[in-house]
């Protein structure tokens, strides 16, 4: 490993750790509130509907506006902040330690 932080000296080691708890702690809000989002959203399984095909409903045909998909969309935010900050997390521990 590269080891840059010995040779910066106390402050900058200061602050390398104050950073990594906020992205700890970043990374433990962006999958705390995925895990909300998706245990908010209702199942895909359509039973006796699905056999029948007569799912048509105001939310079938207002999908994009409806609170299911506004549900989906924010977890799939959450979820690629949480990749990002993950991944860039990683990089900067392998560089930096």
């Amino acid at each position: 490993m590269l080891n840059l932080l010995a040779t910066f000296g106390d402050s900058s080691y200061t602050a390398y750790v104050v950073l990594r708890t906020i992205a700890i702690v970043a990374m433990f809000l962006a999958a705390l509130t995925a895990i909300i989002l998706v245990l908010l959203q209702q199942s895909n399984s359509e039973g006796i509907q699905g056999i029948t095909g007569s799912s048509e409903t105001f939310f079938g045909k207002n999908k994009g506006q409806s609170i299911e998909s506004k549900l989906k969309k924010w977890s799939w935010i959450c979820l690629g902040v949480l990749a990002f900050l993950a991944i860039s997390f990683y990089i900067v521990i392998i560089v930096l330690e």
